[in-house]
């Protein structure tokens, strides 16, 4: 059974850094398809960033500022924040595909029916 966990929400002012953390237990992500979404209230959930063996993607939103990466080592994966503004607050998932498939079209990682496990969420909120 695969459990996601996120670590590493709060609070920061506007301008600051988080760094967020999701552990996979029962699953490896070396080959598979990893998404970082986010919710803000009364808007839909939406892709942040994603990885996918050696391939990075960003919402136009955050590029430049978040870095998504991994540790196959600790089966972890992150992302890093910087330059926080206050419409980054939401809450964040993190998300694993079950397929060991390889997109070659942003769709796919954007898409949620993608991701068959989801953590549980972490919230990020960014004062002005």
């Amino acid at each position: 059974q695969v459990q996601l966990v996120e670590s590493g929400g709060g609070l920061v002012q506007a301008g600051g850094s988080l760094r967020l953390s999701c552990v996979a237990s029962g699953r490896t992500f070396s080959d598979v398809a990893t998404g970082w979404f986010r919710q803000a209230p009364g808007k839909e959930r939406e892709l942040v960033a994603a990885i996918n063996r050696g391939s990075t993607y960003y919402a136009e939103s955050v590029k430049g500022r978040f870095t998504i990466s991994r540790d196959n080592a600790k089966n972890t994966v992150f992302l890093q924040m910087n330059s926080l503004k206050p419409e980054d607050t939401a809450v964040y998932y993190c998300a694993v595909d079950g397929q060991s498939t390889y997109y070659a079209s942003t769709y796919y990682y954007q898409r949620r029916s993608t991701y068959d496990y989801w953590g549980q969420g972490t919230q990020v909120t960014v004062s002005s």
